[in-house]
Formats: structure tokens, sequence, C-alpha cells
């Protein structure tokens, strides 16, 4: 084969087709194959929803090409939205609907940092924000993460990490993989250090709209206005449950989007304009809908620290949002070999903490994709491969 750019081949490649291949070799003889290593939502979108995007692609209009930001009708709505979990003036100007979430990333690690250039990512990290800055020739800078702080970073430890190369520090909270929530403060703190010290701070908040029962929001650093340096990353995939239809968002100062769209220019042109059309009718009308599902995983959450506290041997160590992070009972063996073990033998399919960058002994469980019984069914197969 001719030569491909060295930068794509040192890249890794992602976790999920390995572990998906493990669970195709399961015989079934324990029941179904449980998915506990994508996360995706386990519910299909209501059928309001399936109706408006089917409108919406049946349009002429919705064939074309549309603005490289995005329609104004969701970037309006989009606003709208924020202002009433944040506060502030938060204009539509200062939205940009990207392909998903991991397009927002791609598109801003671009427009942020060059070749030789570093950012700093806490570990354990998502393995597609690490593997975009390898194809990039952009140092991911580990920032670790312990289990005894609850996987939240210390501001403090990122501070002694940085140098003339550094150009940001990204933050996804609820964290994927550990499903951490991170205090406002220390979200603050984050800030406060990327002010002094000339540096973006990107906040990942895909999972934003699964929050704990009683918290609507992450911070409130757009309280004032949108900060110069604070770029923030959003999913709607997750929340109307169409991933398929990849549409994501990146909130930015004005004067950023003016560069962040010769970006975008040249990797899609826009999002979906159907799956615009009918997202931004779905967030003022499916808010009851949307509530109901953090409900939802909320208790899903609540069942799956009964479930492991009734597991010996296994330790919870994180939970929140879509995830639950662990440590396995297996001793020496590698995570990966636990994974591989439990997809072929017992038919659940997670991922190992490895696969994140994360210390061998932790496994990352997806839990939104199963349902209570499921969970159920989780523990009964966890405790018979338990050693």
């Amino acid at each position: 084969m001719l030569p491909l750019n060295p930068h794509l081949l040192d890249t890794g490649t992602p976790p999920i087709p390995e572990i998906q291949a493990c669970g195709a070799r399961y015989d079934g003889s324990r029941g179904p194959l449980l998915n506990l290593c994508q996360a995706v939502p386990a519910y299909p979108p209501p059928p309001e929803m399936l109706a408006q995007l089917s409108e919406a692609a049946g349009s002429p209009a919705a064939a074309g090409y549309g603005p490289i930001s995005g329609d104004a009708a969701l970037r309006e709505a989009y606003a709208e939205h924020l202002r009433g979990i944040y506060g502030g003036g938060i204009s539509a100007q200062e939205v940009a609907i990207t392909a998903g979430c991991n397009q927002a990333y791609f598109v801003v690690m671009m427009a942020i940092a060059q070749r030789g250039d570093a950012v700093l990512l806490p570990t354990p990290w998502y393995f597609n924000h690490s593997m975009t800055l390898d194809m990039l020739g952009i140092e991911a800078r580990p920032l670790p993460c312990r289990a005894q702080s609850g996987f939240v970073p210390d501001p403090e430890d990122a501070e002694a990490l940085i140098d003339d190369r550094v150009r940001a520090i990204v933050l996804v909270t609820p964290n994927n993989p550990t499903g951490a929530v991170y205090p406002a403060e220390v979200i603050r703190r984050f800030h406060e250090l990327c002010q002094r010290r000339g540096l973006w701070l990107v906040l990942d908040e895909t999972y934003r709209d699964f929050l704990p029962a009683g918290q609507d929001r992450l911070h409130d650093l757009p309280a004032g206005g949108w900060p110069e340096n604070l770029v923030q990353l959003y999913s709607f995939s997750k929340s109307f449950a169409v991933p398929g239809h990849r549409l994501g968002a990146v909130t930015a100062p004005a004067a950023f989007h003016a560069e962040l769209s010769k970006v975008m220019d040249c990797v899609q042109i826009c999002a979906s304009r159907a799956g615009q059309a009918a997202v931004a009718w779905g967030l003022p009308a499916l808010t009851a809908w949307r509530e109901a599902n953090r409900a939802e995983m909320n208790d899903r959450a609540a069942a799956l620290r009964a479930a492991f506290a009734r597991l010996p041997g296994w330790r919870l160590e994180a939970l929140g949002a879509y995830f639950a992070y662990v440590r396995h009972p297996f001793g020496e063996a590698s995570a990966w070999q636990v994974a591989r073990q439990l997809a072929e033998e017992h038919g659940l399919m997670c991922l190992p903490g490895p696969a994140f960058a994360g210390e061998e002994g932790h496994l990352r469980i997806a839990f939104a994709n199963v349902d209570a019984a499921a969970i159920g069914e989780m523990v009964e197969r966890l405790r018979a491969a338990t050693p």
C-alpha cells in the first residue's frame, strides 16, 4: 500500500468495534447479548419527533445546502435554550450547528491549535478526543484524575502541566467515561486558570441533559455575557435520541465563529437540514419528554448503584449521566482481557479503562443502553463471572 499520513497511522483504533467483535463470538448461552459499551439511548424518539423528521426530510428546502453555521431557526432556538439554563445574553451569533458533537470537537481543535501544540485532556479521557489530536499532530497531554477525588480534575495539577505549547484545556462534564459531574467551583477555577494563562477552556457538555435530580446547570460562566476564552460543545443526539442524524453545537464568542466556519465548510459544509428543523421544533416542544428521560436515567443510575452494592469484589468508583466506572475483581488480569472474556463468555459488552488511557483494573459500563430488567441480568452475569 502507498504511504499514508503518519499521524493517522500512529492514531489508535476506536475500541467499540473490537468489543463488538468479541460480542459476535458469544454463543447466547446466558441470554441475549447486552450492549453496555456504546453510549446510545435505548429508547426511540417520540412519534411527534419522528413526524417532524419525516416532514422535514420530504421538504425540497431541506435537500439543499444551508448556512455553514446552521439554520437560523435552530441557532435561535438553542441560544434561547441556553439563556434559560445559564442566563446572560447568549445570542444566535455565538452558536454554530455541527454534524454531531464529535465534529464539533474536531473543528474546534483545528481552529485553536496546530501541529506541535498541546491540549490538556483529563484522564480517563474520551478516546475520540485523543484520536482527533493525534491525527492533527497535536499532543494530547494527560491530566490524571484519581478515584479518591471522584475522578474530578485538579486545576493546580493542570497548571503544573502548562507550558508555552499548551493552547487549551478540555473538560467533559458529566464525564465520559467515568460519569463524574464536576462541581461548579472546579469549573470556575479552571476558567480562571485559562484566563490567567491565555488558554481556551473547552467544555464538552454532551450529557448536560442527564444531570442528577435538582441540578439544572453545570456552572454560571456565561451569566455576565459569553466569556472570550470559553468554547462549549453539546450534542442533540443523546437528548432527542437521534444519533443517526448527527447534530451537535458549538457555542463560543461570535468572532471565533468567523474562523470556525472556514473549517466547517471544508469538513461538511452544513449539518443535516431535516434534523435541524426537527430539533428546532423539539427544543421547546419536548421539554417534558426530555425531563422524563432524565428521571429515567437517574433511576437507572440508582439501580446500578444498588446492584454493585450487592456484588462482592466489584467496586463502583464513579457514576453519572450514562456511565458507571467500576473496578473489577480479576486481580492482575488486564482490563482488556476481562472485557473480552465478559463479551465472549457472558454476553456483556463493556469497555476497559485503558481504552480511555485510564488505569488497569477499571471497566466502563454504559447503562443508558439497558433498562432496569437488563441491569438485574447484568448483575447475575457479573456474579457468575466473578472469580
